[in-house]
């Protein structure tokens, strides 16, 4: 699924249980709470062509089926031949395999891979907590937006929400106040440690790389702390719709369980680089 990873085993061989995450409620909300954040900024085709999206780390193919079924082209790039081999099967499901390109690659090979300018849509989602240098791929995915019109959507785990998840779901102060400065969680869907960013440090990362965000959005607002009375299943419209509301008002954002940032490329960047 991820690329350049610590244990990256981990998503080599059971690309099955990512897709089965997928599909229970909290896979849901995250991803579909994040493509319609994106949906509010995705690039106007370029003069007569279609958009052409990349998505790193694109796993299973989650984010991007919606966008090929856009009419976008999309070039997933994932370093994991299961989450490869998953992906092929989700596409050509959907109808929209003429719409999605299967790449083989590392998020640290992105100068080798790709050229420069080749993309008006770069898609970082859930790949940063799992680099060995998050702010490394985030400038080779700056130098691949084609213009100043062009979009990067990052989607990371906020450490804030790993505060709040161990203190109202799980009742342990202990773990929430270690949380409050720990700079790597606990991931429990495959096992091992993911990065946990500040919305401050994200945001800085991404100034370094000469991009300016355009827009903060909070994905999993409440639906992480929910008590266990409401149902994710049962509920999921109207948590979907809550949540939408939510997450852009700025004094949600930073509780949210995951940070997503959109930034395009800096103007006067793009004269300097050419």
């Amino acid at each position: 699924m991820k690329t350049t990873v610590k244990g990256a085993s981990r998503f080599e061989t059971d690309a099955n249980r990512y897709a089965a995450y997928l599909e229970s409620p909290e896979g849901r909300l995250r991803a579909e709470l994040a493509f319609a954040n994106l949906q509010e900024f995705l690039p106007a085709p370029p003069g007569s062509n279609t958009v052409r999206a990349l998505d790193i780390g694109g796993g299973t193919g989650a984010a991007s089926v919606p966008l090929a079924r856009l009419g976008i082209h999309v070039t997933l790039l994932d370093s994991s031949p299961a989450m490869l081999n998953a992906a092929e099967q989700t596409v050509v499901e959907a109808g929209v395999r003429d719409h999605v390109t299967l790449q083989q690659g590392d998020a640290a090979q992105l100068a080798e891979l790709f050229e420069k300018r080749s993309f008006d849509l770069v898609l970082c989602h859930n790949v940063l907590e799992y680099l060995e240098e998050p702010a490394a791929v985030l400038r080779g995915a700056a130098r691949l937006l084609r213009n100043s019109s062009a979009v990067l959507s990052v989607l990371a785990r906020n450490q804030a929400g790993e505060v709040l998840k161990a203190a109202l779901k799980a009742g342990d102060l202990s773990a929430a106040e270690a949380n409050l400065s720990a700079e790597w969680g606990q991931e429990s869907l495959y096992g091992g440690k993911v990065r946990l960013f500040k919305p401050e440090a994200l945001e800085a990362m991404l100034g370094k790389a000469s991009l300016s965000i355009a827009a903060r959005r909070g994905v999993r607002v409440i639906a992480d702390y929910l008590p266990a009375q409401i149902s994710l299943m049962a509920d999921y419209e109207r948590i979907f719709a809550l949540e939408r509301m939510l997450g852009g008002r700025p004094e949600f954002i930073g509780v949210a369980r995951y940070l997503q940032l959109l930034a395009r490329y800096e103007r006067h960047q793009l004269e300097v680089d050419g």
